[in-house]
């Protein structure tokens, strides 16, 4: 990476992403109108059309200099749209009685895949400038990524990390165990093995959300089903490295997934009340409207989780206990960044028993990955 190189980069950035934003605005504008008025949908569609408005003023990119105002530039668009996730998610969640679930699952999923894309290709940008300013300097830390891609990412480093941060909380931090569990007994164990010297190439942040989101259901799943046991079953992750493709494979004894709200697994990837009725339960609602009005939003990733769980302080419940507000954000999420590069992510539920997890990941690099805009 030279300054050449990197000013072409900025001005990509800076005519790509107001295109990618313009998709989304007619995408808003195409919905019906009684989904637009929904709470929180105007915000939206406010922050994407002044992000459009002002890529689209921005100057083109001549110097390192300008290049370096264009970076501080777009990492103020990307904070000020961590309100977007919150309020969509609550708008579309209102407006779910009127949306076909079809209709609503593929909008939401363009208007995150495109998400995802945008901060992409804004954060490898910012790396990549910043990686090069380093490189001046002396600095070769960061030999081992380019931009946001660590090109040599070990799958079992990553779980260790997550299950270190998950099992270093209060075993009941979700205030739900029922009256007359054992609370002290200790998280499971996560076992792992396989191919546990796995490396590849991949975007770390979006690998450990996937992460962290699987082993926090998981232990949840193992600390309600077994209230009473002196020890927890343990969770095993499992690693195989293919020629083309990693997967790992994340079994639980936690007793399953099927609930009465749901009728397929895979339903919990859906946004619609009718694939999943608990979106509308005025828990997650509240959750929703409580995080949609926060300057923090949500950015989908771990540190965003481990500042929460050490700094924000449990809501009262009604009768007043307290308790952590669960918005069931984690698993569409995490569905959304394992198929962004063209992997996949299944759940298979053994109800009574537990669930095996079935994450697959290209190595990027190794073949043309279908990414949507």
């Amino acid at each position: 990476m030279n300054e050449e190189r990197i000013i072409m980069s900025g001005n990509y950035v800076r005519t790509e992403l107001p295109v990618r934003i313009a998709h989304r605005l007619r995408d808003l504008q195409a919905l019906p109108y009684v989904a637009v008025t929904q709470e929180g949908m105007d915000k939206v569609y406010e922050l994407y059309w002044a992000a459009f408005d002002k890529l689209r003023r921005f100057p083109q990119i001549n110097t390192l200099e300008e290049n370096e105002a264009f970076c501080k530039f777009v990492r103020g668009l990307l904070d000020e749209h961590s309100t977007v996730i919150p309020n969509l998610s609550l708008g579309l969640t209102l407006a779910s009685p009127y949306l076909a679930p079809d209709r609503l699952d593929s909008f939401m999923r363009r208007m995150l895949v495109s998400r995802i894309s945008r901060r992409v290709l804004a954060e490898h940008h910012i790396a990549l400038s910043r990686d090069l300013q380093s490189k001046r300097d002396g600095d070769n830390s960061r030999s081992d990524h380019v931009g946001i891609i660590y090109t040599s990412l070990n799958i079992k480093n990553s779980i260790d990390r997550c299950a270190n941060y998950l099992r270093s909380r209060a075993f009941d931090v979700d205030r739900d165990t029922p009256d007359g569990s054992n609370t002290t007994a200790n998280w499971s164990e996560i076992i792992v093995d396989g191919h546990t010297d796995t490396t590849f190439p991949y975007i770390p942040e979006h690998l450990e959300y996937i992460f962290f989101e699987l082993l926090k259901n998981a232990l949840r799943a193992a600390r309600l089903t077994h209230r009473n046991a002196p020890s927890l079953p343990p969770i095993r992750a499992t690693i195989s490295m293919g020629e083309h493709m990693v997967a790992i494979r994340i079994s639980d004894q936690g007793g399953g997934l099927l609930i009465p709200q749901i009728k397929s697994p895979s339903d919990l990837f859906s946004f619609s009340h009718l694939r999943n009725s608990t979106r509308m339960e005025d828990s997650r609602l509240g959750a929703l409207r409580s995080v949609s009005t926060s300057t923090l939003g949500i950015t989908a990733t771990v540190q965003e989780q481990l500042n929460a769980m050490s700094q924000a302080a449990p809501r009262k419940s009604s009768d007043g206990g307290t308790l952590r507000p669960r918005i069931g954000f984690g698993l569409p999420m995490s569905n959304i960044f394992a198929t962004y590069f063209g992997g996949s992510l299944e759940l298979v539920s053994m109800d009574g028993y537990g669930t095996d997890v079935y994450l697959r990941l290209p190595k990027l690099g190794t073949n043309l990955e279908g990414i949507e805009v």
